[in-house]
């Protein structure tokens, strides 16, 4: 192992990066094609923005915005009820040696897309912005 072995603190491995990968675009499949029968989580297209992988990969927060950015309490009350389920959805569809458990987030980048946006978009910074050489 020596010196390229990978503290915690060294940021997510490649492994990690792919299985989160694989397991978000499975997982919004999952949810898009109404793979879990629960009325009530089929009625909130939800998006799954990223997955986020433990270091031993047992563990994958998905974090996910239901359209719109309403109803996020109910959104993430559903996923939650339906957890097990899509668990086993989800790991129906990849060959990984385990099902992760997945937990559920709500995905604040979006927040700060609009914040950022809106930010751009008052006069004072656009009129900053237009007067720069």
């Amino acid at each position: 192992m020596g010196r390229n072995h990978h503290s915690d603190h060294d940021g997510p491995t490649q492994r990690q990066l792919r299985v989160a990968e694989v397991i978000r675009r499975r997982l919004a499949e999952v949810l898009s094609r109404a793979e879990v029968h629960d009325p009530e989580l089929n009625a909130i297209p939800i998006t799954v923005g990223a997955v986020i992988a433990s270091p031993d990969l047992k563990i994958a927060t998905a974090l996910v915005l239901p359209l719109g950015g309403e109803n996020r309490d109910e959104a993430l009350t559903i996923l939650r009820r339906n957890r097990v389920e899509i668990r086993r959805a989800v790991s129906k569809g990849l060959n990984l040696k385990f099902a992760p458990e997945i937990r559920f987030e709500i995905d604040e980048t979006f927040d700060r897309m609009d914040a950022t946006r809106r930010l751009f978009n008052s006069d004072d910074v656009r009129r900053d912005l237009d007067s720069d050489p």
